[in-house]
């Protein structure tokens, strides 16, 4: 049976009775990060992890998280699976929509939950059909740790706190464990020094890295630009990108004043961001209409058929 995008919201995610009504719909941005503070960043990350993505950062976790995905197509060696499955190249919508699903059903109902373990489970059943080396799965999971707290520090409203970041560790953490991934640094500290020391090893050009990016990149573009457009906004996309990344999928460059003027722009958002009341309803992907599954999915749904 198929899961409806269209849930009354009298039926939350099953983290969300975790917290007390006027955390959930503060009228203040203080009361929501104070309510943080008390939480143990191990024993509480999915529950930080949640009021982080679904109601403090919403827009700037999705962003990050696009990020993230994108820069496993700087590691030479790994993207000629990623080619050969094709589905990066011509189902790349759907590719898309799919690992973004089965990433928010784990962070919005938690990795405990039914659906929660159901993601999981599809997650492991597609990894499963390929012979992925450990330390791309390393990688990869840590990238969904620093990429979002990267994109904060430059572009978040408030900053994220030490507890915050520590509490995407250990939740990344848990859920790479599930995923059986070996060899899981044991600190937040030591899975940075990891990612940054895996990409200044590994990122190197390739065509093959230049083609999935390219195929991202368009896919990104075509959500807000027609085709004909698109070549004037693949340099916006660009100035979001640091340089080693750049030079690893073959993109140009961005001139200087239009980096700074991209990030100009998202550091005014986020001084707005400031001077507007909180959120006070969550943002939830799985509840929202989607490209692939305008007609609502069933989570065993979700990744390629075959």
């Amino acid at each position: 049976m198929k899961t409806a995008f269209t849930i009354p919201s009298a039926t939350p995610p099953e983290l969300h009775g975790h917290f007390p009504p006027e955390v959930l719909r503060a009228r203040y941005r203080k009361t929501r990060a104070e309510y943080i503070a008390t939480l143990g960043p191990q024993r509480h990350c999915q529950e930080i992890a949640y009021l982080l993505a679904c109601y403090e950062f919403p827009w700037d976790t999705t962003r990050s998280l696009e990020l993230a995905l994108f820069r496993v197509f700087g590691v030479a060696k790994g993207t000629p699976l990623l080619v050969q499955t094709g589905e990066f190249l011509h189902r790349v919508q759907k590719r898309y929509d799919d690992t973004v699903l089965i990433l928010s059903e784990i962070l919005e109902n938690g990795y405990d939950s039914p659906r929660g373990q159901a993601a999981l489970r599809r997650m492991n059943e597609q990894h499963g059909r390929y012979r992925i080396p450990n330390d791309e799965y390393l990688y990869t999971l840590s990238t969904f740790i620093f990429e979002p707290i990267r994109w904060n520090e430059r572009f978040g409203w408030r900053r994220l706190t030490e507890q915050e970041k520590q509490a995407s560790y250990y939740l990344w953490r848990e859920i790479g464990r599930r995923m059986a991934i070996k060899d899981i640094p044991e600190s937040y500290e030591a899975f940075e020094r990891f990612n940054i020391e895996f990409e200044r090893t590994h990122f190197r050009y390739s065509a093959d890295n230049r083609a999935l990016a390219e195929s991202t990149r368009n896919l990104m573009l075509s959500w807000v630009l027609p085709k004909w457009l698109r070549p004037l906004g693949a340099p916006f996309i660009h100035a979001l990108i640091d340089e080693p990344m750049l030079r690893a999928v073959g993109f140009p460059l961005p001139p200087a004043w239009l980096r700074g003027l991209v990030e100009g722009m998202l550091r005014l958002r986020a001084r707005l961001l400031r001077l507007l009341p909180p959120r006070r309803e969550a943002r939830l992907l799985t509840r929202q209409k989607n490209r692939t599954y305008p007609n609502g999915y069933a989570v065993d749904q979700l990744g390629a058929d075959r």
